[in-house]
């Protein structure tokens, strides 16, 4: 049983950091702009890809450079809160690409990172664009450098030789063939090199020093799997394989072999005329490798066991809320399409993103989900303005905290909301990606002729008219949306990408 304060109490959200914030007036160049956003498994790295093919490693620091918890009491050292991160590295994961055979350009930019298992130290992950999957090893390892070009003859009685050791022997017949001129050898024997060696010969003395660097690998390419788009890239749980998804196929792969995968899911028709859905998202269960969900853009989440058949052209469950008569039209499939899913970390529950609602669907009941939470309700009678500019068609991803008690998805204007599993489906959080992240929670001024019935729901739902002015019910910025987060696995700490910018928050 959940008490009152794990379950029904919201968190308090307040800023930790930022990286690559811009100066008011900036231009964002589009290349710069974050693309996706992951958490590896212990939380101690966090991994950002952006439009122009770039991986960006961060590494969580707090009370690292110490070490131990009687340090920290001797130097009076406060333990931090929360986790802090700071740059680790970077590096190039994909370039742009053009396909001669279909005359279709591929940009470089990262759809999906994907962090795998550490081994010996070394990071593993796998990035995708739209055609290409690639694992990437980043490793320390130490510097070498060229500490002297030419020994002394002090400290070296032959060029390259220790002292103690014997002379380096060379050949008698001494010839221009050789490469080596005959004055050299004036002054020695002609069994061995002059002593303090040939002075126009640099030979470096190379050292591996104590200084490391980062240094990124591509271990193996995965490509020319995938026809369509890839939307999403999922580990298993066996820490072997992995899928990769695209509008109507997933394929299984191995983690060592790039050159061949295995088709499990194909939903293209004889006759294209004849498609009606998509392949919107693709995740493996957390514990349980036999099993993957994947949704559609007609709203439904499918769970397949790989177990029954090669091919999983049949579904173990089917995830889909029944329409509510009379309420059709023109918009509803469009709204219904299902953009991200995830499950929670119990294995249990899943969370779903459309572009109205957040939904958590529970594995065994299929007919409904178990809570629904309202993001865009207050865009409901804006949706021609949003299918005019093709913001309707946005793709908002959606996250869960470690304990599954809480969920978070983006919105418009820089903002995010943040739901209470047991809060009611209209309680939430409104945040904005910004230093000051609540400032969108300070209520606007009752305009003249308000009703008292709204006056008074000013009072009691915090969340429905206390950004009144701005996100429900008011203007909004379509044009400014925040649609990559990321839940700590561990901690409340949410990573969230506004344009060019990495926000980081805790409770």
């Amino acid at each position: 049983m959940i008490s009152g304060e794990e379950g029904g109490t919201s968190l308090e959200w307040k800023f930790s950091q930022v990286f690559g914030e811009r100066a008011a007036g900036e231009d964002v160049q589009e290349v710069d702009i974050i693309s996706a956003i992951e958490f590896d498994q212990t939380g101690e790295h966090l991994a950002t890809g952006d439009r122009g093919g770039r991986v960006v490693l961060f590494e969580r620091t707090d009370g690292k450079d110490l070490q131990s918890q009687s340090e920290l009491e001797r130097l009076d050292y406060p333990m931090p809160k929360h986790p802090e991160y700071r740059y680790k590295t970077e590096f190039q994961s994909h370039e742009p690409e053009f396909d001669y055979l279909k005359s279709l350009e591929i940009e470089e930019k990262i759809n999906k990172i994907r962090w795998c298992p550490t081994v010996n130290g070394a990071l593993f992950l796998l990035s995708t664009n739209d055609k290409t999957i690639k694992l990437w090893k980043v490793q320390e390892r130490k510097i070498r450098k060229v500490c002297e070009m030419n020994a002394e003859p002090i400290t070296r009685l032959e060029n390259g030789s220790l002292p103690g050791t014997s002379p380096v022997v060379i050949p008698r017949t001494v010839s221009p063939s050789n490469g080596i001129p005959s004055q050299f050898f004036s002054n020695a024997s002609s069994d061995s090199f002059p002593v303090g060696g040939i002075p126009s010969l640099r030979l470096p003395t190379v050292v591996a020093g104590s200084e490391t660097s980062l240094v990124a690998r591509c271990r193996r390419i995965y490509g020319h799997a995938h026809d369509y788009h890839i939307n999403s890239i999922s580990n298993n749980s066996d820490g072997e394989t992995y899928i990769s998804a695209d509008d109507l196929r997933i394929n299984l792969w191995n983690l060592e072999i790039s050159d061949q995968c295995f088709n499990i899911v194909d939903i293209k028709p004889t006759n294209m005329e004849e498609l009606t859905e998509v392949i919107t998202s693709a995740e493996f269960h957390p514990s349980h490798c036999n099993m993957l969900a994947y949704s559609s853009s007609k709203g439904t989440i499918r769970l397949i066991d790989m177990r029954q058949s090669a091919l999983c052209d049949r579904y173990s469950k089917v995830f889909e809320e029944q329409e509510t008569p009379g309420s059709r039209s023109f918009f509803t499939e469009i709204i219904a399409s299902v953009s991200d899913i995830k499950f929670a970390k119990d294995g249990r529950h899943i969370l779903s993103r459309d572009f109205m609602t957040l939904k958590l669907w529970d594995l065994n009941m299929e007919s409904s989900p178990v809570a629904t939470f309202k993001v865009h309700e207050y865009l409901r009678p804006k949706l021609c303005d949003l299918y005019e500019n093709d913001s309707i068609f946005d793709k908002f991803e959606c996250c869960l905290g470690g304990n599954g008690l809480h969920m978070a998805t983006g919105s418009y204007s820089n903002a995010f909301r943040i739901f209470n599993r047991f809060g009611g489906s209209d309680e939430g959080t409104i945040l904005e990606a910004s230093k000051n992240p609540n400032r969108r929670l300070i209520p606007t001024p009752p305009k003249p002729g308000r009703s008292l019935a709204s006056l008074t729901r000013g009072r009691t739902a915090r969340v429905n008219d206390s950004a009144g002015g701005e996100i429900n019910g008011g203007a909004y910025d379509s044009t400014s949306k925040l649609l990559h987060l990321a839940w700590h696995p561990t901690t409340n700490v949410i990573a969230c990408a506004a344009s060019n910018s990495l926000y980081m928050y805790y409770a």
